[in-house]
C-alpha cells in the first residue's frame, strides 16, 4: 500500500509518545535513542510482553513499537490485549518475519503497522509518524505477502469509490482531507465510509481498513 505522509497544517505539532518492546536490549536502546533524537518521546522500554503491557497501560503512549516474538506474550497477543484495555495506543509490529497468516492474525488483533527489522531506522520513524496520525503502515517488503489470488473476485464486495475512501483513510487522511483528495463533500465521504463498514461488517473505520487490507480490497 502507499505510505505517503498525510497532509497536515504546517503549524500543527503534537508530541508523539512511544513505548518500545523488544527482548534484545540493544535493539530497544538503538530504536529508543533514534526516535528520541527525532522528537519522539520514549515513555519506557520492555523486554517481554507482560512488562510492555504494564508500561503501556500506565503511560498510555500514542504508539507501541512491539517485537513479534518476546517472552511471555508476543506482539500479536500484546496488541489484542491493548485493543481492549488501551485502544488509544496504536501498535506497530516490529518483525523479522513475513508470514501471511501471522500478519492477517495481527490485523485482526488491531495492529496498525508492520515494519521489518531489516528496514533502516529512518523507515521505523516514518512508520511511527504515519501511524500516530491514524494511518496504517505496511513495510513494502511485507506488503506482497498480503496479496491474495482471490483479490479480483473480492473487489466486487466494495464499490470503487468506497475502496478509494478506505485507501485514503489507510494513508492517514482525515475525512476533510479525503474529501479534498477525491473532490467530494465530507458528508459523501461519511456515506461511503458507513456503507463500506456495513459491507465489511466493521465496527470502526480502522476495523474497516484492516478488513479491506486483509481481503486485498485496497493496497
Amino acid at each position: 500500500m502507499t505510505v505517503t505522509e498525510p497532509v497536515r497544517p504546517e503549524h500543527a505539532h503534537e508530541t508523539i509518545t512511544c513505548v518500545v518492546a523488544d527482548d534484545h536490549p540493544a535493539v530497544s536502546e538503538l530504536l529508543g535513542r533514534y526516535l528520541s533524537e527525532n522528537e519522539i518521546v520514549i515513555r519506557g522500554t520492555a523486554r517481554d510482553g507482560r512488562t510492555a503491557i504494564a508500561l503501556i497501560e500506565k503511560h498510555k503512549p500514542g504508539i507501541a513499537l512491539v517485537d513479534l516474538h518476546m517472552p511471555h506474550l508476543g506482539g500479536i497477543d500484546v496488541a489484542r490485549h491493548l485493543n481492549k484495555t488501551t485502544p488509544e495506543t496504536a501498535v506497530i509490529l516490529y518483525t523479522g518475519f513475513g508470514d501471511r497468516e501471522q500478519l492477517l492474525h495481527a490485523l485482526d488483533a488491531g495492529v496498525r503497522g508492520f515494519i521489518q527489522k531489516e528496514a533502516p531506522v529512518e523507515e521505523v520513524l516514518r512508520a511511527v509518524r504515519l501511524v500516530s496520525e491514524n494511518g496504517i503502515y505496511i513495510d513494502p517488503a511485507l506488503a506482497s505477502v498480503l496479496v491474495s489470488s482471490e483479490a479480483a473476485e473480492r473487489l466486487k464486495t466494495l464499490t470503487s469509490r468506497q475502496r478509494e475512501v478506505l485507501a485514503c483513510i489507510a494513508d492517514g487522511l482525515t475525512t476533510d482531507e479525503v474529501a479534498r483528495t477525491l473532490f467530494i463533500s465530507p458528508d459523501t465521504v461519511r456515506v461511503h465510509l458507513r456503507n463500506a463498514m456495513d459491507t465489511l461488517d466493521a465496527d470502526t473505520r480502522t476495523h474497516a481498513v484492516a478488513k479491506a487490507l486483509r481481503q486485498s480490497l485496497i493496497s
